[in-house]
């Protein structure tokens, strides 16, 4: 198991893709949108930070599915099928495998806001803001993992693509939902992406998330791990 997972990290992190669009693609967004019109709003500058380190750990989460996809595609699960690992090891690698590269993104945002930006956090803060992001991105990875075993992987790649972009801009990742609608906004609050970021940014004002932000996460966690459990058995059928 751990030597799978090593393997599964060693291809995630030497494919350029993904360490152009899930790592690079978010810092120099951050730094264009909080430094574009040479604006010096501290506190805009926090909550960027943690909304765009959101949307590059949820782009590096569902990148794990096209993962999937890929190996399905070649024969590696074939293969993997032929050793002794269970099918829930499988999917177990392949969800630790999401778990550790969404770390990447994660820290170049917070380092870029730190180091560039000049943003001020309490060392707790960091840590917390960091860990919350890291585990409240296990429901974006299922929703890969789901579309992996289900879909091709050229469409995967479009699904997961419009998954990040439609969530990330509902969810408030890319702007303030206070530049909403009122209707959108209320819907903006049942996303997963927009209860994620606000796991971080709570912590990052000084106090703990809302217990509302947790249950709706914590549901569509349950979707989406429904979803990814769905798709992997239609998708061993196949294989």
């Amino acid at each position: 198991m751990g030597d799978y997972l090593r393997l599964e990290v060693r291809r995630t992190l030497r494919d350029t893709g993904f360490v152009i669009g899930g790592i690079v693609m978010p810092v120099m967004m951050y730094l264009l949108f909080t430094n574009l019109g040479g604006g010096d709003d501290g506190s805009w500058k926090t909550a960027a930070m943690v909304g765009m380190a959101a949307y590059g750990a949820v782009g590096s989460a569902l990148n794990t599915g096209g993962g999937v996809a890929e190996d399905r595609t070649t024969g590696w699960l074939r293969q993997l099928r032929v050793t002794p690992m269970t099918p829930r090891e499988v999917v177990l690698g392949r969800a630790l495998t999401g778990g550790v590269t969404v770390l990447p993104a994660i820290v170049a945002v917070l380092a870029a806001g730190g180091l560039v930006n000049g943003v001020r956090l309490a060392v707790w803060q960091w840590a917390l803001t960091a860990l919350l992001l890291w585990l409240g991105s296990i429901p974006f990875t299922l929703l890969g993992l789901g579309n992996g075993y289900r879909l091709t992987a050229q469409t995967t790649g479009v699904v997961n693509m419009v998954c990040n972009l439609g969530l990330a801009v509902l969810g408030g990742l890319w702007f303030p939902v206070t530049l909403f609608p009122h209707w959108l906004r209320t819907l903006s609050a049942y996303t997963p992406t927009n209860r994620f970021a606000e796991l971080g940014v709570s912590v990052a004002d000084g106090h703990a998330p809302a217990a509302g932000a947790i249950l709706v996460l914590t549901a569509w966690l349950l979707v989406f791990g429904s979803y990814a459990v769905l798709s992997y058995r239609r998708g061993a059928e196949t294989i």
